[in-house]
Protein backbone atom coordinates (compact mmCIF):
# COMPACT_ATOMS: atom_id res chain seq x y z
CA UNK A 1 0.00 0.00 0.00
CA UNK A 2 2.91 2.37 0.67
CA UNK A 3 4.20 1.81 -2.87
CA UNK A 4 0.75 2.36 -4.40
CA UNK A 5 0.19 5.53 -2.37
CA UNK A 6 3.66 6.83 -3.32
CA UNK A 7 2.94 6.41 -7.04
CA UNK A 8 -0.61 7.79 -6.74
CA UNK A 9 0.67 10.88 -4.93
CA UNK A 10 3.33 11.44 -7.60
CA UNK A 11 0.70 11.22 -10.33
CA UNK A 12 -1.57 13.71 -8.55
CA UNK A 13 1.24 16.21 -7.87
CA UNK A 14 3.09 15.81 -11.15
CA UNK A 15 3.70 19.05 -13.03
CA UNK A 16 4.15 17.19 -16.30
CA UNK A 17 0.55 16.08 -16.63
CA UNK A 18 -1.43 17.55 -19.54
CA UNK A 19 -3.19 20.81 -18.70
CA UNK A 20 -6.55 19.30 -19.56
CA UNK A 21 -6.00 16.50 -17.06
CA UNK A 22 -5.05 18.94 -14.29
CA UNK A 23 -8.13 21.03 -15.06
CA UNK A 24 -10.49 18.06 -15.00
CA UNK A 25 -8.95 16.88 -11.71
CA UNK A 26 -9.63 20.25 -10.06
CA UNK A 27 -13.15 20.33 -11.51
CA UNK A 28 -13.84 16.87 -10.10
CA UNK A 29 -12.57 17.97 -6.67
CA UNK A 30 -14.66 21.14 -6.77
CA UNK A 31 -17.68 19.12 -7.88
CA UNK A 32 -17.43 16.84 -4.87
CA UNK A 33 -16.91 19.81 -2.55
CA UNK A 34 -19.84 21.70 -4.07
CA UNK A 35 -22.19 18.73 -3.80
CA UNK A 36 -21.25 17.97 -0.20
CA UNK A 37 -21.30 21.61 0.91
CA UNK A 38 -24.65 22.30 -0.76
CA UNK A 39 -26.19 19.22 0.83
CA UNK A 40 -24.92 20.26 4.27
CA UNK A 41 -26.42 23.75 3.89
CA UNK A 42 -29.73 22.43 2.55
CA UNK A 43 -30.14 19.89 5.34
CA UNK A 44 -29.14 22.50 7.95
CA UNK A 45 -31.85 24.79 6.59
CA UNK A 46 -34.43 22.00 6.65
CA UNK A 47 -33.49 21.10 10.23
CA UNK A 48 -33.57 24.77 11.18
CA UNK A 49 -37.11 25.23 9.88
CA UNK A 50 -38.25 22.03 11.54
CA UNK A 51 -36.80 22.88 14.96
CA UNK A 52 -37.91 26.52 14.75
CA UNK A 53 -41.48 25.59 13.90
CA UNK A 54 -41.49 22.90 16.57
CA UNK A 55 -40.10 25.17 19.29
CA UNK A 56 -42.49 27.98 18.48
CA UNK A 57 -45.46 25.66 18.21
CA UNK A 58 -44.65 24.06 21.54
CA UNK A 59 -44.27 27.51 23.04
CA UNK A 60 -47.86 28.51 22.22
CA UNK A 61 -49.72 25.21 21.90
CA UNK A 62 -50.32 22.32 24.27
CA UNK A 63 -48.60 18.97 23.92
CA UNK A 64 -51.86 17.06 24.47
CA UNK A 65 -55.43 18.34 24.12
CA UNK A 66 -58.37 16.57 25.78
CA UNK A 67 -61.89 17.39 24.56
CA UNK A 68 -65.43 16.00 24.38
CA UNK A 69 -66.44 16.13 20.68
CA UNK A 70 -70.09 15.17 21.21
CA UNK A 71 -70.87 17.63 24.00
CA UNK A 72 -70.99 21.37 24.58
CA UNK A 73 -67.83 21.29 26.67
CA UNK A 74 -66.18 19.90 29.77
CA UNK A 75 -68.25 20.89 32.83
CA UNK A 76 -66.11 19.37 35.57
CA UNK A 77 -62.85 20.60 34.07
CA UNK A 78 -61.33 21.66 37.41
CA UNK A 79 -61.75 18.28 39.10
CA UNK A 80 -60.86 16.37 35.94
CA UNK A 81 -57.75 18.48 35.39
CA UNK A 82 -56.61 17.94 38.97
CA UNK A 83 -57.07 14.17 38.65
CA UNK A 84 -55.37 13.84 35.26
CA UNK A 85 -52.59 16.20 36.32
CA UNK A 86 -51.21 13.35 38.43
CA UNK A 87 -50.50 11.32 35.28
CA UNK A 88 -46.76 10.53 35.04
CA UNK A 89 -44.97 12.95 32.73
CA UNK A 90 -47.61 15.70 32.92
CA UNK A 91 -46.10 19.05 33.87
CA UNK A 92 -49.24 21.21 33.93
CA UNK A 93 -52.95 21.16 33.02
CA UNK A 94 -54.86 24.24 31.91
CA UNK A 95 -58.52 24.64 30.89
CA UNK A 96 -59.25 26.68 27.78
CA UNK A 97 -62.23 27.85 25.77
CA UNK A 98 -61.79 28.67 22.08
CA UNK A 99 -64.13 31.03 20.31
CA UNK A 100 -64.09 32.61 16.85
CA UNK A 101 -65.28 36.20 17.05
CA UNK A 102 -65.28 39.46 15.14
CA UNK A 103 -62.88 42.02 16.61
CA UNK A 104 -63.67 45.68 15.86
CA UNK A 105 -60.83 48.17 16.31
CA UNK A 106 -61.32 51.62 17.90
CA UNK A 107 -61.67 53.17 14.43
CA UNK A 108 -64.26 50.61 13.32
CA UNK A 109 -62.17 48.17 11.29
CA UNK A 110 -63.29 44.54 11.74
CA UNK A 111 -61.20 41.38 11.77
CA UNK A 112 -62.12 37.76 12.43
CA UNK A 113 -59.93 36.36 15.22
CA UNK A 114 -59.66 33.35 17.50
CA UNK A 115 -60.13 34.14 21.17
CA UNK A 116 -58.73 31.78 23.78
CA UNK A 117 -60.22 31.91 27.25
CA UNK A 118 -57.55 31.02 29.80
CA UNK A 119 -56.74 30.83 33.46
CA UNK A 120 -54.00 33.52 33.59
CA UNK A 121 -52.24 32.05 36.63
CA UNK A 122 -51.71 28.69 34.89
CA UNK A 123 -51.16 30.05 31.39
CA UNK A 124 -48.34 32.39 32.39
CA UNK A 125 -46.26 29.42 33.49
CA UNK A 126 -46.68 27.45 30.27
CA UNK A 127 -47.50 29.70 27.30
CA UNK A 128 -44.63 31.70 25.78
CA UNK A 129 -47.02 34.14 24.08
CA UNK A 130 -48.21 35.46 27.44
CA UNK A 131 -44.60 36.14 28.46
CA UNK A 132 -43.40 37.69 25.18
CA UNK A 133 -45.03 41.10 25.41
CA UNK A 134 -43.90 44.01 23.26
CA UNK A 135 -46.04 46.54 25.11
CA UNK A 136 -48.47 46.66 28.01
CA UNK A 137 -48.70 43.92 30.62
CA UNK A 138 -50.34 40.54 31.17
CA UNK A 139 -52.66 41.96 33.84
CA UNK A 140 -56.12 40.49 33.14
CA UNK A 141 -57.91 42.27 35.98
CA UNK A 142 -60.84 44.53 34.93
CA UNK A 143 -60.17 48.25 34.70
CA UNK A 144 -61.88 50.98 36.72
CA UNK A 145 -64.89 50.88 34.37
CA UNK A 146 -65.29 47.10 34.70
CA UNK A 147 -64.04 46.21 31.20
CA UNK A 148 -62.20 42.88 30.96
CA UNK A 149 -58.69 42.72 29.53
CA UNK A 150 -57.49 41.12 26.32
CA UNK A 151 -54.04 40.37 24.90
CA UNK A 152 -53.66 40.48 21.11
CA UNK A 153 -50.86 39.62 18.71
CA UNK A 154 -48.39 42.14 17.37
CA UNK A 155 -49.33 41.61 13.72
CA UNK A 156 -53.02 42.03 14.51
CA UNK A 157 -52.36 45.19 16.48
CA UNK A 158 -50.19 46.60 13.70
CA UNK A 159 -52.74 45.86 10.97
CA UNK A 160 -55.61 47.50 12.88
CA UNK A 161 -53.59 50.30 14.48
CA UNK A 162 -54.31 49.10 18.02
CA UNK A 163 -52.13 50.02 20.97
CA UNK A 164 -52.03 48.88 24.58
CA UNK A 165 -54.72 50.74 26.52
CA UNK A 166 -57.16 50.98 23.57
CA UNK A 167 -60.64 49.50 23.72
CA UNK A 168 -61.91 46.98 21.19
CA UNK A 169 -65.27 45.31 20.68
CA UNK A 170 -65.67 41.54 20.35
CA UNK A 171 -68.80 40.21 18.67
CA UNK A 172 -69.67 36.52 19.02
CA UNK A 173 -71.91 34.75 16.47
CA UNK A 174 -73.37 32.73 19.37
CA UNK A 175 -75.98 35.37 20.00
CA UNK A 176 -79.05 35.57 22.18
CA UNK A 177 -82.66 35.36 21.05
CA UNK A 178 -84.56 38.67 21.21
CA UNK A 179 -87.94 39.89 19.92
CA UNK A 180 -86.01 41.16 16.92
CA UNK A 181 -84.41 37.79 16.20
CA UNK A 182 -81.02 36.31 16.89
CA UNK A 183 -78.66 39.07 17.99
CA UNK A 184 -74.89 38.57 18.29
CA UNK A 185 -73.30 39.08 21.67
CA UNK A 186 -70.81 41.92 21.90
CA UNK A 187 -68.57 43.12 24.69
CA UNK A 188 -65.91 45.77 25.00
CA UNK A 189 -62.42 44.82 26.14
CA UNK A 190 -59.39 46.82 27.15
CA UNK A 191 -56.18 45.87 25.33
CA UNK A 192 -53.92 45.15 28.29
CA UNK A 193 -50.90 44.08 26.24
CA UNK A 194 -49.56 43.06 22.84
CA UNK A 195 -47.58 39.84 22.47
CA UNK A 196 -45.09 38.60 19.91
CA UNK A 197 -44.97 34.80 19.91
CA UNK A 198 -42.73 34.70 16.84
CA UNK A 199 -45.33 32.63 14.96
CA UNK A 200 -47.26 34.59 12.36
CA UNK A 201 -50.55 32.71 12.61
CA UNK A 202 -50.82 33.45 16.34
CA UNK A 203 -49.55 37.02 16.15
CA UNK A 204 -52.00 37.92 13.37
CA UNK A 205 -55.15 36.04 14.39
CA UNK A 206 -55.17 35.29 18.11
CA UNK A 207 -56.19 36.95 21.35
CA UNK A 208 -56.30 35.92 25.03
CA UNK A 209 -59.02 36.73 27.56
CA UNK A 210 -59.91 35.21 30.92
CA UNK A 211 -61.96 32.02 30.91
CA UNK A 212 -65.03 33.66 32.55
CA UNK A 213 -64.93 36.48 29.95
CA UNK A 214 -64.82 33.96 27.11
CA UNK A 215 -67.68 31.98 28.68
CA UNK A 216 -69.79 35.13 28.93
CA UNK A 217 -69.02 36.09 25.34
CA UNK A 218 -69.91 32.59 24.12
CA UNK A 219 -73.07 32.47 26.21
CA UNK A 220 -72.20 29.23 27.96
CA UNK A 221 -71.92 28.22 31.58
CA UNK A 222 -68.83 27.31 33.54
CA UNK A 223 -67.37 24.96 30.94
CA UNK A 224 -64.12 24.57 29.05
CA UNK A 225 -63.84 23.34 25.49
CA UNK A 226 -60.50 21.63 26.07
CA UNK A 227 -58.01 20.66 28.74
CA UNK A 228 -54.46 21.42 27.62
CA UNK A 229 -51.58 19.32 28.95
CA UNK A 230 -47.91 20.32 28.95
CA UNK A 231 -45.49 17.42 29.30
CA UNK A 232 -41.97 17.11 30.61
CA UNK A 233 -41.02 15.39 27.33
CA UNK A 234 -43.06 16.58 24.31
CA UNK A 235 -41.73 13.71 22.18
CA UNK A 236 -43.70 11.26 24.37
CA UNK A 237 -46.99 13.01 23.64
CA UNK A 238 -48.50 9.97 21.89
CA UNK A 239 -47.99 7.69 24.89
CA UNK A 240 -49.21 10.36 27.30
CA UNK A 241 -52.30 11.06 25.17
CA UNK A 242 -53.28 7.38 25.18
CA UNK A 243 -52.95 7.20 28.95
CA UNK A 244 -54.83 10.47 29.53
CA UNK A 245 -57.67 9.41 27.25
CA UNK A 246 -57.93 6.05 29.01
CA UNK A 247 -58.02 7.64 32.48
CA UNK A 248 -60.49 10.34 31.41
CA UNK A 249 -63.09 7.73 30.48
CA UNK A 250 -65.55 7.29 27.60
CA UNK A 251 -66.58 10.30 25.55
CA UNK A 252 -63.20 12.02 25.74
CA UNK A 253 -60.73 12.34 22.88
CA UNK A 254 -57.03 13.18 23.28
CA UNK A 255 -54.95 14.58 20.44
CA UNK A 256 -51.26 15.48 20.35
CA UNK A 257 -49.36 18.39 18.89
CA UNK A 258 -47.93 16.01 16.27
CA UNK A 259 -51.47 15.06 15.18
CA UNK A 260 -52.57 18.66 14.78
CA UNK A 261 -49.46 19.63 12.78
CA UNK A 262 -48.85 16.33 10.99
CA UNK A 263 -49.13 17.86 7.51
CA UNK A 264 -46.50 20.50 8.26
CA UNK A 265 -43.87 18.10 9.61
CA UNK A 266 -44.63 15.50 6.95
CA UNK A 267 -43.98 18.14 4.29
CA UNK A 268 -40.68 19.09 5.94
CA UNK A 269 -39.63 15.43 6.11
CA UNK A 270 -40.49 14.87 2.45
CA UNK A 271 -38.64 18.06 1.52
CA UNK A 272 -35.55 16.77 3.34
CA UNK A 273 -35.69 13.50 1.41
CA UNK A 274 -36.13 15.19 -1.97
CA UNK A 275 -33.37 17.70 -1.17
CA UNK A 276 -30.91 14.95 -0.28
CA UNK A 277 -31.80 13.02 -3.44
CA UNK A 278 -31.49 15.84 -5.94
CA UNK A 279 -28.48 17.59 -4.43
CA UNK A 280 -26.83 14.19 -4.11
CA UNK A 281 -26.86 14.05 -7.90
CA UNK A 282 -24.23 16.80 -7.86
CA UNK A 283 -21.87 14.47 -6.03
CA UNK A 284 -22.78 11.69 -8.45
CA UNK A 285 -21.81 13.89 -11.40
CA UNK A 286 -18.57 14.76 -9.62
CA UNK A 287 -17.94 11.02 -9.28
CA UNK A 288 -18.27 10.68 -13.04
CA UNK A 289 -15.67 13.41 -13.38
CA UNK A 290 -13.33 11.33 -11.21
CA UNK A 291 -13.94 8.38 -13.53
CA UNK A 292 -12.96 10.57 -16.49
CA UNK A 293 -9.83 11.81 -14.69
CA UNK A 294 -8.67 8.30 -13.90
CA UNK A 295 -9.48 7.02 -17.39
CA UNK A 296 -7.39 9.83 -18.88
CA UNK A 297 -4.62 9.08 -16.38
CA UNK A 298 -4.59 5.40 -17.39
CA UNK A 299 -4.30 6.38 -21.03
CA UNK A 300 -1.61 8.99 -20.33
CA UNK A 301 0.41 6.72 -18.01
CA UNK A 302 0.08 3.46 -19.97
CA UNK A 303 3.84 3.26 -20.59
CA UNK A 304 4.59 3.89 -16.90
CA UNK A 305 2.17 1.13 -15.95
CA UNK A 306 3.88 -1.26 -18.39
CA UNK A 307 7.31 -0.45 -16.98
CA UNK A 308 6.12 -0.93 -13.37
CA UNK A 309 4.54 -4.24 -14.28
CA UNK A 310 7.69 -5.40 -16.11
CA UNK A 311 9.77 -4.51 -13.04
CA UNK A 312 7.64 -6.72 -10.83
CA UNK A 313 4.74 -4.56 -9.64
CA UNK A 314 1.78 -6.74 -8.84
CA UNK A 315 -1.62 -6.21 -10.47
CA UNK A 316 -3.16 -5.38 -7.09
CA UNK A 317 -0.56 -2.63 -6.61
CA UNK A 318 -1.36 -1.13 -10.03
CA UNK A 319 -5.05 -1.28 -9.20
CA UNK A 320 -4.50 0.39 -5.82
CA UNK A 321 -2.61 3.27 -7.48
CA UNK A 322 -5.75 4.44 -9.28
CA UNK A 323 -8.13 3.59 -6.46
CA UNK A 324 -6.05 5.74 -4.11
CA UNK A 325 -5.99 8.58 -6.64
CA UNK A 326 -9.77 8.64 -6.82
CA UNK A 327 -10.07 8.21 -3.06
CA UNK A 328 -7.68 11.13 -2.46
CA UNK A 329 -9.69 13.39 -4.78
CA UNK A 330 -12.94 12.31 -3.10
CA UNK A 331 -11.65 12.74 0.45
CA UNK A 332 -10.18 16.17 -0.24
CA UNK A 333 -13.38 17.35 -1.91
CA UNK A 334 -15.56 15.85 0.82
CA UNK A 335 -13.60 17.41 3.69
CA UNK A 336 -13.52 20.77 1.90
CA UNK A 337 -17.26 20.61 1.25
CA UNK A 338 -18.06 19.65 4.85
CA UNK A 339 -15.92 22.46 6.26
CA UNK A 340 -17.33 25.03 3.85
CA UNK A 341 -20.93 23.86 4.25
CA UNK A 342 -20.91 23.87 8.05
CA UNK A 343 -19.13 27.23 8.16
CA UNK A 344 -21.65 28.79 5.78
CA UNK A 345 -24.61 27.28 7.64
CA UNK A 346 -23.25 28.51 10.98
CA UNK A 347 -22.66 32.03 9.67
CA UNK A 348 -26.06 32.24 7.96
CA UNK A 349 -27.85 30.98 11.09
CA UNK A 350 -25.91 33.08 13.58
CA UNK A 351 -26.08 36.37 11.69
CA UNK A 352 -29.49 35.75 10.03
CA UNK A 353 -28.15 36.52 6.58
CA UNK A 354 -31.27 35.50 4.64
CA UNK A 355 -34.43 37.47 5.59
CA UNK A 356 -37.93 36.16 4.90
CA UNK A 357 -41.44 37.53 4.81
CA UNK A 358 -43.00 36.34 8.10
CA UNK A 359 -46.49 36.54 6.60
CA UNK A 360 -45.52 33.75 4.18
CA UNK A 361 -42.99 31.65 6.09
CA UNK A 362 -44.04 32.38 9.73
CA UNK A 363 -40.41 33.27 10.59
CA UNK A 364 -38.54 36.50 9.72
CA UNK A 365 -35.32 34.79 8.57
CA UNK A 366 -34.03 31.46 7.29
CA UNK A 367 -32.99 29.39 10.32
CA UNK A 368 -30.00 27.06 9.98
CA UNK A 369 -29.31 24.27 12.44
CA UNK A 370 -26.41 22.07 11.28
CA UNK A 371 -26.51 18.51 12.57
CA UNK A 372 -23.15 16.90 13.25
CA UNK A 373 -24.54 13.43 12.53
CA UNK A 374 -25.33 14.50 8.95
CA UNK A 375 -21.58 14.87 8.31
CA UNK A 376 -21.11 11.13 8.88
CA UNK A 377 -23.57 9.85 6.31
CA UNK A 378 -22.94 12.68 3.83
CA UNK A 379 -19.19 12.08 3.96
CA UNK A 380 -19.63 8.29 3.75
CA UNK A 381 -21.97 8.59 0.75
CA UNK A 382 -19.65 11.00 -1.07
CA UNK A 383 -16.57 8.84 -0.51
CA UNK A 384 -18.51 5.73 -1.56
CA UNK A 385 -19.53 7.40 -4.84
CA UNK A 386 -15.94 8.49 -5.49
CA UNK A 387 -14.64 5.03 -4.64
CA UNK A 388 -17.14 3.40 -7.00
CA UNK A 389 -15.97 5.72 -9.79
CA UNK A 390 -12.45 4.25 -9.53
CA UNK A 391 -13.48 0.66 -10.27
CA UNK A 392 -13.62 0.84 -14.08
CA UNK A 393 -10.35 2.81 -14.60
CA UNK A 394 -8.51 0.61 -12.07
CA UNK A 395 -9.63 -2.55 -13.85
CA UNK A 396 -8.60 -1.04 -17.18
CA UNK A 397 -5.11 -0.33 -15.81
CA UNK A 398 -4.77 -3.90 -14.54
CA UNK A 399 -5.70 -5.33 -17.95
CA UNK A 400 -2.96 -3.45 -19.81
CA UNK A 401 -0.42 -5.82 -21.39
CA UNK A 402 3.17 -4.58 -20.89
CA UNK A 403 4.41 -6.48 -23.97
CA UNK A 404 1.97 -4.75 -26.30
CA UNK A 405 2.79 -1.29 -24.90
CA UNK A 406 6.61 -1.67 -24.83
CA UNK A 407 6.95 -3.54 -28.14
CA UNK A 408 7.83 -0.44 -30.11
CA UNK A 409 9.67 1.48 -27.36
Amino acid sequence: MKFAWFVARRYLRSRHRPAVLRLVTWLATLGVAAGVGTLVVALAMNSGFRHTFQDRLLGVTAHVNLSRPDSEGIEDYAALGERLGRTPGVRSVAPALYLTVLLVSPDGRPRGVVIKGIDPAIERASDDAIRRLTSGSADFSPDANGFDAILIGQMLAGDLGIQAGDYVTLMSPNGSLTPFGQMPRSRRFRVAGIFNSGFYDYDANWGFVTLPAAQGLAGVGDVASVLEFRLADPDRAAQAAAQIESEAGPGYLASTWQDENRALFRALHFERLVTALFIGLITFVAGLNILVVLAMTVSDRARDIAVLTAMGARRTQVRDVFILQGLAIGLFGTLTGLAGGYLLAWAAGTYRLIPLDPQVYSVPYVPFQPNGLDAIWIGAAAVAICLAATVVPARAAVRLLPVEILRYE
